[in-house]
């Protein structure tokens, strides 16, 4: 397997499913960089790709009927998709950042996660919707946010985190396949981390948690980006003689709730790492799941890493401070291995 960055897997994926499928379609602002066909044979034609380059050279092989510029208008871009996928085809939207779904929140939690439930089955809308989350980059408050559980508490909608180039590129392809839609976060700090990643066409299925390292002592559950924060302090912890089963849910609508209850059953202990903010949130969500059907299992109470519950700061060192780190994650450990809740 060759070494590729999360944002070449995120490439590939795209690409097989296109090649694979004629009813994939992708849709965005910039994401061929201004390319035309009638430019396509002009000297130094860059090959674009959006923002951050993940659709780089799809737009030459596939020309501009199926990689479609938008105009910067969420609502037209997303009402078209939603509309797009009740009629068959297979739309991958790119949005950019998060932080500009709000702008065309009714078409995805009052139409496309609807429409399926509203019409008995028969209407489906395989739409996948490609976004950036979190902070790390200095992006400020309007560009920098981790907005995963405001669509994971809607009804209707698939919501995935990729914490690695592996997942990346196997999740995709499976929110491409799905027939619900998709809202598919990508974590802006991920973009250049590289791992082996398999040339052929795979999938990561839904609501199936991975176990990234395997541990006796105290569960961490965190959540993209966070996964590799948690796993820096597990190496920390390990040489502590604490050993630490660290969980990735991938997804946190479905999720893998019994992946997750089987490891508190097996540690008695857990800490929970989100970079979400901490009211209503995905970690405080997996923490009610773990009091209310693996109470009996705890050995002390549950820890909750999460950013505090503020708007992202846009100066370096406060933003710092405002991302959970693997010191705060060691330390939460250290208490809940130092607790005992008999």
């Amino acid at each position: 397997m060759a070494i590729k960055s999360y944002r070449q897997a995120l490439n590939e994926a795209l690409r097989h499913e296109m090649r694979r499928d004629p009813m994939v379609i992708l849709a965005g602002v910039d994401i061929g960089d201004g390319y035309t066909s009638a430019a396509a044979d002009a000297p130094g034609d860059a090959e674009g790709g959006g923002v951050l380059g993940v659709t780089a050279g799809l737009i030459q092989e596939f020309g501009v009927a199926r990689v479609i510029e938008t105009p910067i208008s969420e609502s037209a871009m997303i009402g078209m998709c939603v509309g797009a996928a009740c009629t068959g085809l297979r739309p991958v939207a790119d949005l950019m950042f998060a932080d500009f779904l709000g702008v065309c929140f009714d078409q995805i939690f009052n139409q496309a996660a609807k429409l399926r439930y509203m019409f008995g089955g028969k209407a489906k809308v395989p739409l996948v919707i490609r976004a950036m989350v979190g902070a790390g980059q200095n992006a400020a408050a309007q560009h920098s946010q981790m907005l995963h559980s405001l669509f994971t508490h809607i009804p209707g909608l698939k919501v995935v985190l990729p914490s690695s180039p592996y997942d990346a590129k196997g999740l995709l392809i499976t929110a491409i396949r799905d027939d619900d839609p998709v809202i598919f976060l990508e974590h802006k700090v991920l973009y250049d981390v590289q791992e082996e990643v398999p040339d052929e066409s795979y999938r990561v299925p839904f609501g199936e948690a991975n176990i990234v390292t395997d541990g006796d002592d105290v569960t961490v559950v965190a959540f993209s980006m966070m996964v590799r924060t948690a796993l820096a302090a597990s190496k920390v912890l390990e040489k502590e003689g604490i050993g630490v089963e660290l969980i990735d849910p991938r997804t946190t609508s479905p999720l893998d709730e019994d992946g997750i209850l089987e490891s508190v059953a097996k540690t008695g202990r857990v800490v929970i790492v989100d970079e979400g903010n901490p009211r209503c949130g995905v970690g405080a969500d997996v923490a009610a799941l773990i009091a209310s059907r693996a109470f009996h299992s705890l050995k002390a109470p549950i820890g909750l890493v999460t950013a505090p519950h503020t708007p992202v700061p846009f100066s370096p060192p406060l933003e710092k401070a405002y991302l959970p780190s693997a010191e705060r994650v060691a330390d939460a450990v250290r208490r809940v291995m130092s607790s005992n809740a008999r």
